[in-house]
């Protein structure tokens, strides 16, 4: 128990040899959980010890306003595998994962939530799909227990993320996710697109997998997510479809835009120039003034899309691709433009 094969993955990303134990990360993000966080550790503990595994708690407080903190210093005191980190003011769930992932030293990392109704018990399940190939395994809330003013909506939410994303899960935001090492390191999560992380990690070429696990009534305390999340997590669908699809070419988006607007502006000014070559009067005319702002709404898109190519390929450069881990495969080293970030295999 304890020992799983990490060595394989599409980044050719050596995270443990078959052999060596995994080091296991737990980042859990808390907010307003005091009454949760004692019973949580105990399950974690249980499951730690039941499987050998060489691990790491990362509690993330995010702004906690009751107790949590103080909570968390006990935890502490009981165990050296517990770290804290605590934010001055509630930043939210993403803010929270992206901090966490960044102090992370595990070879594989899970996710969970701190208020019970994920179930501890599952993350062997979780792990065991990361040794068979997976970079991320998303958890599935198959028999969710939660009223009906969240399941709802979260179906819906659910289908038109998958449909639009094309990554097909039936839950994108179940907070039990496990994740192989270079996949956090790569993510930069900010906003609330925790909710769309298995869609970033598909656009980056990771191979995303989902599987049913277990979900529990709330047990303390009530839902820290209000209605207007469904709302802006649509938002945020409109941000990934972007950012995932067209970051590299935007002017292919703002193009096709601007060629749309600009044919259905010029047509109407083309019918009224015969019309003046003919000998026919002109006089302004709403439909005439309605196709004049679609040609600059046009020109400004064509503006847009140039001024987006330029920061994209800028950043391109310096930053997004150059800091990737690739595999060269049959070469006796790594080519000049990878540098030292390359792996051979």
């Amino acid at each position: 128990m304890g020992e799983l094969d990490l060595s394989e993955n599409r980044f050719g990303r050596v995270a443990a040899r078959k052999g060596q134990p995994l080091k296991l990360s737990i980042l859990v993000p808390c907010y307003n959980e005091e009454e949760s966080l004692p019973e949580l550790f105990n399950l974690l503990e249980q499951v730690m010890a039941a499987n050998g595994y060489d691990y790491e708690y990362i509690f993330v407080d995010d702004g906690s306003v009751d107790d949590t903190v103080a909570v968390l210093h006990g935890l502490r005191e009981r165990s050296d595998k517990v770290n804290i980190i605590s934010f001055r003011r509630n930043y939210g769930k993403s803010a929270a994962l992206n901090v966490g992932f960044s102090a992370v030293s595990g070879d594989a990392v899970i996710t969970m939530d701190a208020d019970l109704q994920d179930d501890p018990a599952e993350i062997p399940n979780l792990l065991k799909r990361i040794s068979e190939g997976a970079d991320l395994v998303s958890g599935w809330k198959v028999d969710r227990k939660d009223p009906l003013n969240k399941t709802m909506p979260s179906k819906l939410f659910n289908a038109v993320t998958s449909k639009a994303s094309g990554v097909k899960l039936h839950d994108f935001n179940c907070g039990l996710k496990a994740y192989r090492r270079n996949v956090v390191d790569t993510l930069n999560i900010y906003g609330e697109l925790h909710r769309f992380i298995p869609a970033l990690a598909a656009w980056e070429g990771f191979r995303v997998e989902e599987i049913g696990v277990r979900h529990h009534e709330r047990k303390y305390g009530q839902s820290k997510y209000g209605a207007r999340r469904f709302l802006n997590g649509f938002f945020d669908l409109m941000t990934v479809m972007f950012v995932t699809r067209r970051a590299l070419n935007p002017l292919h988006l703002f193009g096709r835009l601007a060629v749309v607007l600009f044919s259905l502006g010029i047509i109407p000014q083309l019918y009224f120039f015969v019309q003046w070559i003919m000998g026919e009067g002109l006089r302004v005319r709403p439909i005439m003034l309605v196709g004049m702002v679609m040609i600059i709404v046009a020109l400004q898109m064509i503006s847009i899309g140039l001024l987006a190519e330029l920061i994209t390929s800028h950043s391109a450069g310096n930053s997004t691709y150059a800091l990737r881990e690739y595999s060269v495969r049959g070469t006796s080293r790594p080519p000049a433009a990878l540098g030292d970030r390359a792996t051979l295999d």
